[in-house]
Order: structure tokens, then sequence, then C-alpha cells
């Protein structure tokens, strides 16, 4: 046999040993005992910590919003709609949904000293599902981002654990009162707006074709403090909650009247700068949110006054927002457009 022939044999005879020998040093034992993987690998998956909780494990320390959630939208089988805690706030088991999180057999859990994240940005969460976008389905809720609300966070306004209920003094419990009831006691506000729910001081909110349940939360927000006005806070101290929805009847069945007492080339002006407000107060300035006020048919004096108010001591997160941007050229515009605005 040629040498040449008879080396490349015997190097391919020490290969063949060093890679046998090779297999039997480092390949580990229990490799191939279930299949091509390691056998070892079934006991630590086994034993690595669930990462998903499910919501009933965060029921046992926060109640109060479990109920909340599960009474909600996001929590409807019916309509295919199940939005669990985890999905928002990270796995439990990995306890954070930054980057670098881990899955880990060993640490701590939460609740154990940690805590899940708390999206900050609602606007970027929330839209995963509910921007409006070709192909999505119909059924699910879909907004234009910049028209909707601006730059406003969707939690300025919706409860994040039941999108569907507003926050604030906009989660209304008012019920559609009795407006025979609301007549027979209307007599005491009279004095301030008008018989009929028109006030003949400028400076004074007309009630008449207001929305019902606005009119309601407002009486009761007089009542609990939740509204600053020393006047109101007396009158509405001794009603209960359901005088104050028969009143709210009352006065949200009354005729409006479009108070005309902006200038023309204003209210022009106003009319630009309006359509930040439709989204919450309604095209035109006529709501049908029963839990948001209709705009058209108060006075420029009062509309004025009540934005220069959410820019002080008047507290709502959207409409201090929105007040804040505005200067006070722009609050009397937007006030002599909607003053001119036909509440009908």
């Amino acid at each position: 046999m040629p040498k040449h022939i008879s080396r490349l044999v015997l190097l391919l005879v020490v290969l063949g040993v060093l890679g046998y020998a090779g297999k039997q040093l480092l390949t580990v034992k229990s490799f191939y005992q279930f299949g091509h993987y390691r056998g070892d690998s079934v006991a630590e998956i086994a034993s690595d910590r669930p990462k998903f909780h499910t919501p009933k494990s965060c029921e046992q320390c926060h109640a109060a919003i479990y109920d909340v959630w599960s009474k909600g939208v996001h929590n409807n089988p019916g309509i295919g709609k199940i939005v669990k805690c985890e999905v928002c706030h990270g796995a439990a088991g990995s306890r954070v949904m930054k980057p670098g999180a881990y899955h880990s057999s060993t640490g701590t859990d939460h609740p154990d000293n940690l805590k899940l994240d708390i999206p900050s940005d609602t606007v970027k969460l929330c839209t995963q599902c509910h921007e409006q976008m070709p192909g999505r389905p119909a059924e699910q809720k879909q907004i234009v981002v910049a028209a909707h609300a601006g730059e406003q966070q969707c939690k300025a306004c919706h409860n994040v654990h039941s999108p569907r209920t507003f926050v604030g003094a906009l989660a209304s419990t008012s019920r559609p009162g009795n407006a025979a009831a609301g007549k027979a006691i209307a007599g005491d506000c009279a004095a301030c707006h008008g018989k009929a729910g028109i006030s003949e001081d400028p400076a004074i909110p007309n009630l008449a074709g207001q929305n019902e349940i606005y009119l309601a939360d407002a009486i009761k927000g007089y009542k609990k403090g939740l509204r600053k006005n020393e006047l109101m806070s007396g009158m509405a101290k001794d009603l209960s909650d359901a005088a104050a929805e028969n009143l709210a009847a009352y006065f949200s069945g009354l005729q409006c009247k479009s108070a005309q007492n902006g200038e023309a080339k204003e209210a022009a002006r106003g009319q630009a700068l309006a359509a930040q407000c439709f989204s919450c107060h309604g095209a035109n300035g006529i709501n049908s949110q029963a839990m948001w006020p209709s705009l058209a048919g108060q006075s420029k004096d009062y509309l004025q006054s009540a934005i220069k108010s959410y820019r002080a001591e008047r507290k709502n997160s959207m409409m201090s927002k929105v007040a804040k941007d505005l200067n006070d050229a722009d609050a009397a515009a937007l006030a002599a457009y909607f003053a001119n605005a036909a509440c009908r």
C-alpha cells in the first residue's frame, strides 16, 4: 500500500478515535434519554416557577381593583375580550416587563418585596388594540389617536381597569330622576338659574336642556365637596341623591336657549379652536355623552370664567391640561363660539 494512502487511513482512524472519545467525555449522560435532547432538561423545565399567575392571584391583595376589572369589558368572554392583569403589568414570575427581565426558577416572586410595572404611557399601551387601522375587527373599539384626545393619556378619562367607566366625577352613579318631583323643589334654584333654567346673570350657568346625568353629578359634587362654591355647597348639602336626580331630570327637560352674546368675529376665531373640544363636548357643543356637559346654550361670560377656573382652582385632569394651553384671548374666542352656537 502506498505511503500516502496508509497515512490517510491512519489519520482517519485517529480522528475517529478522538471523535468517539470526545463524545464519551463531553456529551452529558442524559442526552437522548427521551430523544434528541438532554433528559435532565425535563426536570429543569418542570422546576421553573410559573410565569403567569392569573388574575385570581392578584385578587388576594387588590380585591377592589379585581372587582372593577372582573365586571368590566376587559373581562367579557361573551364578546371574546379578556385582558388579564399580567398583559399590562407583566408576568408575576418574571417580575418586570423591561428589557433584561429573566425567567428563573430561583428568586422572589411578586408580591414579596417587589412590584409589577405600572405603565405610565397608557396611550402607547391602549392603542396597541384600539388604534384605528385597516383590517382590524369592527367589534374592537377603534379611535383615531390624534383626533380622539390629542396628547392626553387614556387614563385621564378612562378607568384603566374598566375602560368603559370614566374616572373622577365622570364615574357616575346617578340614575334618571323624576321630572315632576324635581319641578316641585326647583323654586329655590330660580333666583340664580332662572324660572325656566335660563339665568338672567351671564356669569351663572343655564341649566335648561343640560345633560341630566351631568347635572345630577354636579349637584352631588357640591354636596360632597368635590366642587367648590359657597352658595351651591350650602344649597346642595340638604338635598338627598334622589332629590338631586329629580332636579336634574326637570332642568334637562326644559327648552334651552342660545345665549348669542359673543361677537361674531371672535366666535369665528373660536370655531377654529373648538375642534379640540368636540371629542368630549360634542360637535358644535351639543354633547351626546350624558356625563359630560353641553357647552352650547351657555353665556360667553360663564364659559370664559369656567375655562379660567380650570387654569387655577378647579380640578379635572383633562380640562386643566386643555385650559393651561389657552391664553385669555383663546378662552374668550372659544366662549364666544359656543355662546353663539345653537343649543338644539
